[in-house]
């Protein structure tokens, strides 16, 4: 039996405020942050999937709706990381980055579909390891986090 299963992208506030806390340390401190350590910009937040199945996945599409006009950059994380214990790094970002977007003239929200398409068959591959994924959403034109539905869709 085929069926689906579509998990939402969730906004991780705890771990979006803990990793603006790193940010505000280091600039009080007047410190630098470690080569290679990635810190969260003011128009980026913490988002998760929580995988209730972790095999027999394949990627069907994402669903993205944006109730106003602008631009936003859902990029995964290769690994879990705790920011008490080890700060975000740059190589843990993972490649392609999907960008979605929508324009005042159109009703539709657009996006590179090849890219879209590659990075939701790496959340497949990353499945089958973890139980949760973590996403730095950047938000661009206007667009906010109250602005955003965002999910996965996978076949099972």
């Amino acid at each position: 039996m085929v069926s689906e299963l579509e998990l939402p992208l969730v906004q991780d506030v705890e771990l979006t405020n803990c990793m603006r806390l790193r940010v505000q340390s280091l600039q009080q401190k007047n410190e630098k942050p470690q080569d290679g350590e990635k810190l969260l910009q003011p128009n980026e937040f913490v988002y998760r999937v929580d995988f209730t199945q972790q095999h027999n996945l394949r990627f069907v599409r994402w669903n993205v709706a944006l109730e106003n006009p602008g631009k936003v950059d859902v990029i995964g994380t290769s690994q879990h990381w705790t920011p008490d214990l080890t700060n975000l790094m740059r190589r843990q970002l993972l490649e392609p980055v999907g960008v979605f977007w929508k324009t005042p003239d159109s009703p539709e929200v657009e996006c590179n579909e090849a890219d879209a398409l590659e990075f939701g068959e790496r959340l497949v591959e990353l499945a089958k390891i973890r139980k949760v994924m973590f996403f730095l959403l950047a938000y661009a034109e206007g667009l906010e986090p109250a602005h955003l539905k965002c999910s996965v869709v996978f076949r099972v």
